[in-house]
């Protein structure tokens, strides 16, 4: 059995940015929108990018420079209006472990494997698998990174004296507590201060002053309040900042650079490449479809995908880490009144320009600032109603959803996804299989209301001896297609003719036509029948396809029920001719029951 695959069929999605049609009737008012929502988008962006670099285990110019070309590639090639891109913290514990674990410049080239994986997803048209994705799956991963955001936020909040965090969860928790009796408590109190003031911070305010930068600008003014020497000879703080960690950051536009790395780990990254490409095409379009909805407009998830990739090819070539669509900064654009992906490029400019005048100003931005912006992020971001709801999810959703998300906690995002999705694709098997049967249309059961279908007791009357009717319904696929076997196990040595009654068969595989082909064989052995009734449309291309109605006969192909069984009696006839003898008629007392 051999399916042809003809590779012209296959069409690629056409390279169209969104922005191509926006400026068509782009006016005057639609730029001064665009502008405000932009600027507003930027400075929510801003703590935001330099946080999640410092987070991921990286410089905090890296998360800076991100959100400038990656931003800006995003909102020029990308499939919506109104979607911002840069840094997110989903990707926040899975570039922690793969900058410790193969360096920054193995990271950049992730970055850039996954940015091609991302574009061949969008070329080929992938974009809508993405809500294939079960919603156990999404949840468990999210609040799974939700934990893992907190958890890395740990050591700069209290202000601990760790030199090095482990990536992995246990070693991490066994070093933070280990580290526990360093607490700073000046870092810890403004910490805490930071907190009250993100959750409180009046929504009415928000739309003019985001609490993250209240937080940042706060915090650096209380940090250099307290250095002030009358304030040092009656207290003395010691506070880490992103001078004092990473001597701060570069004035200037990032330069473009081929990353070095090692070929010798280039098999070892495909798989973390897969993964950044995953998580981003998911985020990237949950963010897109939530756009939708606020807007009423409709994203090409095809071409959020391609332009995506170019982004995270390109921006790593300057220093840059992962990007994807954001929720919570597409939110704000959205908000702000943005009309068109002008004001997602408003918003890179705006953090080059803020990275080209006030970069010397950010060494004296405390960390335990960001610490605390992250924590409210993974905080909100958390799907914690999820836990709530498991008594009342089916077993195997909530397996889904638990496995998902300690193996996102305590392994990693690759195996939390790959062994989330193998189990939801488990239970969805076992699901379809439980749908489909196989049974006797003799006993109790009967087709009485079926258009075209007679009556068990009509059809008992005119139904000879030796003929036996199996009605199948649902889906044939792999994990239903034993019940095939059920025919065999019965017995065929009294049945002559046995006809499928496949009209209620939605679907068919190539497992359950294997089951066909070779019950066929053992009837045709024995010299007996088979007659298909009645097959849709997939199952019956599949079979012609397969060239396996050849092999039954086309004539033992019956439209309905009633022309199913006049063949059979035909065959029953040509048989006995042959034999010498002559076809019994009656009841179908020797039909197998349930």
């Amino acid at each position: 059995m051999s399916l042809d695959f003809d590779p012209s069929q296959v069409k690629l999605a056409r390279f169209r940015p969104k922005i191509l049609d926006c400026l068509r009737d782009y006016s005057r008012e639609k730029f001064i929108k665009d502008l405000m929502a932009g600027l507003t988008v930027g400075v929510v962006a801003l703590s935001l990018c330099i946080g999640l670099g410092v987070a991921s285990g990286v410089e905090p110019q890296a998360g800076l420079y991100a959100g400038i070309i990656g931003g800006f590639l995003v909102s020029l090639l990308g499939g919506s209006k109104v979607q911002v891109g840069g840094p997110a913290g989903a990707f926040v514990g899975l570039l922690a472990i793969i900058a410790a674990n193969y360096g920054f410049a193995n990271l950049l080239l992730c970055t850039m494997m996954a940015g091609v994986m991302l574009f061949a997803m969008g070329l080929f048209r992938l974009g809508t698998l993405i809500r294939f994705v079960p919603q156990p799956v999404i949840a468990g991963f999210t609040c799974g990174i939700a934990i893992t955001i907190l958890l890395t936020q740990v050591k700069p909040f209290f202000g601990l004296q760790l030199d090095k965090e482990p990536g992995e969860f246990l070693p991490r928790i066994a070093a933070l507590i280990q580290a526990a009796p360093s607490v700073n408590w000046f870092t810890t109190g403004l910490g805490v201060m930071s907190l009250l003031v993100l959750f409180r911070w009046p929504a009415r305010w928000a739309r003019y002053v985001p609490g993250s930068i209240v937080v940042v600008v706060g915090g650096t003014l209380l940090v250099w309040l307290a250095q002030l020497e009358w304030v040092q000879q009656f207290f003395t703080f010691k506070v880490a900042t992103i001078g004092s960690e990473f001597g701060g950051i570069p004035r200037g536009l990032p330069s473009f650079a081929w990353p070095r790395f090692d070929w010798q780990q280039l098999g070892n990254l495909v798989v973390p490449a897969a993964t950044i490409a995953m998580l981003g095409a998911i985020e990237s379009l949950m963010s897109a479809v939530v756009a939708d909805g606020l807007t009423d407009d409709r994203h090409d998830s095809n071409q959020e995908l391609m332009g995506q990739g170019v982004a995270n090819f390109v921006t790593p070539l300057f220093g840059g880490i992962p990007v994807t669509g954001v929720i919570a900064r597409t939110a704000t654009n959205i908000r702000s009144g943005a009309q068109t992906p002008v004001a997602g490029l408003v918003h890179a400019v705006f953090l080059l320009a803020v990275l080209l005048i006030a970069a010397p100003l950010a060494k004296h931005i405390p960390l335990v600032t960001f610490a605390a912006v992250l924590a409210a992020v993974g905080w909100k971001m958390g799907e914690w109603e999820e836990f709530t709801r498991l008594k009342k999810r089916l077993r195997g959703d909530a397996a889904v959803f638990l496995v998902t998300f300690f193996l996102t906690v305590c392994v990693d995002l690759t195996a939390a996804v790959g062994f989330g999705m193998l189990l939801a694709c488990v239970l969805f098997v076992k699901r379809v299989a439980d749908t489909a049967q196989v049974q006797s249309m003799m006993g109790n059961e009967s087709d009485a209301g079926q258009p075209g279908h007679e009556k068990h007791e009509e059809l008992s009357e005119k139904l000879p001896n030796g003929v036996v009717i199996y009605r199948v319904f649902g889906a044939l696929l792999f994990g239903a297609a034993d019940k095939l076997d059920m025919v065999l196990r019965r017995g065929i040595e009294d049945t002559q003719v046995v006809i499928f009654h496949m009209a209620a068969v939605t679907a068919m595989d190539s497992t359950a036509l294997d089951r066909l082909e070779n019950l066929h064989a053992k009837l045709s052995k024995h010299k007996k029948h088979m007659i298909l009734c009645g097959p849709h449309t997939q199952a019956y291309f599949m079979m012609e396809k397969a060239g396996f109605l050849d092999a039954v006969g086309h004539d033992n192909v019956a439209a309905d029920l009633p022309s199913a069984v006049e063949r059979a009696k035909a065959l029953l006839a040509r048989d006995a001719a042959a034999s010498g003898g002559k076809p019994k008629q009656g009841g179908a007392s020797d039909t197998p029951t349930e």
